[in-house]
């Protein structure tokens, strides 16, 4: 008798990835009910469904969520587990509230929705693509100008790109209620958090106009559980900052395959080291450029919005500040390459290519 068990379509997790991925989900789901609503669901079904259009859905009749898995392997945990927040937000007004007969994406949804950071559009997944924002083409052409193999034509464009973002945010302000913003996870879920990526992820805060936090992330592909890096801002900010993070990873590679050549290295022992100084020395950098506009007058007291944002998303997280570790030969060497990129608009890039592409990701100079 031929089975009538339906046939999973080919882009599709073996069955024993597909179960990881739903004990995951589930994980998440009690860490979200109790940080973020206060303990008041009850944990239904879950599982995972073939559909691209549809990219999750809360079914009240079978109290079950259901999970895009095309979501899950083209756009990874993060933009599922926005899709799992607002399903749970369904589930909320639908069970918690008791009001199955409001609107689904009503003025109750979207209430409960902002109160703990969630993304209440209809689509039901953080934007990956937010439209041009006006300072965000200023920069572009800015970075662009920052190509110039004039090496002080370069340093002076990337000097006046970083003060106008600084600019722009203190405009924003006043000017500006205290919605608009959103999240974004970047980078892979790793086991164990370089100190690279530490690095990279306080100059982005200190430097770029978002927070930054480490959360859990899966990688359905291949069951890993770990941490990743979420960015927290202004959708202009969030799109820059995922550039820079881009940028900079790929030139310290690049930069360390470099040293590696001319110092005739035969291994990749001091690889983590030297990136690490990369990170440093880029950030000392920015540092630098930060005194510069403070003494023309230009001080970043911070965005309340933001941090309002921050805390209805991850109500229960303490802030840290994280401290670079001692010092050796090939992180000095590395920091010293740092010290002297200049973050610019790269070329060869597809339009098509997602946030790096927009701003031209591609060919990293120093």
């Amino acid at each position: 008798m031929p089975s009538r068990t339906k046939p999973r379509p080919p882009h599709a997790l073996s069955r024993k990835l597909a179960n990881a991925t739903l004990r995951a989900l589930r994980g998440s789901y009690d860490e979200y009910n109790a940080s973020l609503f206060g303990g008041q669901l009850k944990a239904p079904t879950f599982s995972l469904i073939a559909s691209r259009t549809e990219l999750g859905r809360w079914d009240p009749a079978l109290r079950a969520i259901e999970i895009s898995e095309p979501l899950l392997l083209e756009q990874g945990w993060g933009a599922a587990t926005e899709v799992l927040k607002h399903e749970m937000a369904h589930q909320f007004v639908h069970e918690a509230l008791g009001r199955g007969d409001a609107p689904a994406h009503g003025a109750l949804f979207q209430q409960v929705c902002k109160e703990r950071g969630i993304d209440g559009r209809a689509a039901g997944v953080v934007a990956t693509a937010p439209a041009e924002h006006p300072a965000l083409e200023r920069i572009r052409k800015l970075l662009s100008l920052a190509q110039s193999p004039n090496e002080h034509e370069a340093q002076s464009a990337a000097r006046v790109a970083q003060r106008l973002m600084l600019k722009h945010n203190i405009d924003q302000l006043s000017t500006e209620r205290g919605d608009g913003y959103t999240s974004r996870q970047l980078g892979r879920t790793t086991g164990r958090t370089s100190e690279a990526e530490r690095l990279l992820g306080s100059l982005l805060q200190d430097h770029f106009f978002v927070d930054v936090i480490w959360v859990y992330g899966f990688r359905p592909q291949d069951g890993i559980h770990g941490r990743v890096m979420e960015v927290c801002g202004r959708e202009e900010n969030v799109e820059l900052a995922h550039y820079v993070y881009d940028f900079v990873s790929a030139t310290s590679e690049r930069l360390w395959k470099q040293h590696r050549t001319d110092a005739k290295l035969t291994g990749n022992a001091d690889r983590r080291a030297y990136v690490a100084g990369v990170m440093a020395g880029f950030r000392d950098q920015l540092n630098r450029q930060q005194e510069a506009q403070v003494e023309s007058g230009l001080i970043w007291l911070g965005d309340p919005g933001l941090s309002a944002y921050f805390e209805r998303r991850h109500p229960s997280v303490s802030r840290r500040s994280y401290y670079e570790r001692s010092s050796g030969p090939a992180r000095e060497q590395g920091r010293r390459a740092g010290r002297a990129i200049v973050l610019h608009r790269g070329v060869g890039s597809s339009p098509s290519a997602g946030v790096a592409g927009r701003l031209g990701a591609g060919r990293a100079e120093r």
